[in-house]
C-alpha cells in the first residue's frame, strides 16, 4: 500500500478534473481525496497498490478533455488508512 500527495498545475478547475479523478480512482480500485486549491491547482491525496496509484499519476497529466495540464508533482507520504475517494468541495 501506496499513499501520495498530487499536486496538478495549469487549467485544471473549472474543466470537471476532480470529478473525473475520482470517477478514474474508483475505476482502479483507489482511495483518498481530491480538492482545488486558492492558486487554481488541484490537490489529490491517494492511496491503494503501487502500480495503480502510478496509473492514477500517469492520468493526471493529461486529466479530463479540456484541461490543460502543465505540471504535477507526486511526493510519497504516509498512508492515512482513507475508506473511500472523495472530492472536497
Amino acid at each position: 500500500m501506496k499513499c501520495f500527495q498530487i499536486n496538478v498545475f495549469g487549467k485544471v478547475q473549472g474543466v470537471w478534473y476532480r470529478a473525473s479523478t475520482k470517477r478514474k480512482a474508483d475505476e482502479l480500485g483507489l482511495k483518498g481525496t481530491v480538492q482545488n486549491k486558492s492558486d487554481g491547482s488541484v490537490y489529490i491525496e491517494v492511496e491503494g497498490e503501487e502500480a495503480l496509484v502510478q496509473q492514477l499519476i500517469e492520468w493526471c497529466k493529461e486529466g479530463p478533455e479540456f484541461a490543460k495540464v502543465t505540471k504535477v508533482e507526486a511526493i510519497e507520504i504516509p498512508a492515512f488508512g482513507f475508506s473511500s475517494f472523495e472530492i472536497i468541495r
